[in-house]
């Protein structure tokens, strides 16, 4: 049992919300992709190329900073508010959609892109089955 799963089943509205199942896959894969959009940033500012990188930067850095938001969001099972939940999810999927493109494009140069836009569409996948479970 992950962390994750052991916060939401402890809480004392646990099974109060979403499926839990989907809630914990989700967050996390929310805090893995937001630590591989942290890393991939950081790689690719140590790349001879790092002016052929900015956007890939910019997108990590968003990308991490949505992902981290929205994992924490979702880690707070007091209360809800469903709407914020569902524009916090889609603004994640958006989030990994946009990065997972742009390093796709530098995957086959750059391999921590290509683990890097594979986390991202783990995550944009996690976010999309979260929200159909709401």
């Amino acid at each position: 049992m992950t962390v994750a799963e052991q916060m939401l089943t402890t809480h004392p509205r646990a099974g109060a919300g979403a499926d839990t199942a989907a809630l914990v896959r989700c967050i996390e894969a929310c805090v893995e992709c937001a630590q591989a959009c942290t890393a991939c940033a950081d790689a690719c500012l140590s790349e001879e190329m790092v002016a052929d990188l900015t956007a890939c930067i910019r997108k990590n850095l968003d990308c991490a900073d949505v992902c981290a938001t929205t994992a924490a969001v979702l880690s707070r099972q007091t209360g809800s508010n469903t709407d914020v939940l569902r524009a916090q999810l889609e603004a994640c999927r958006a989030a990994c959609a946009s990065c997972a493109a742009e390093c796709e494009t530098h995957a086959q140069m750059h391999e921590h892109c290509r683990v890097c836009a594979e986390a991202c569409r783990r995550c944009e996948q996690a976010c999309a089955e979260l929200l159909g479970a709401l």
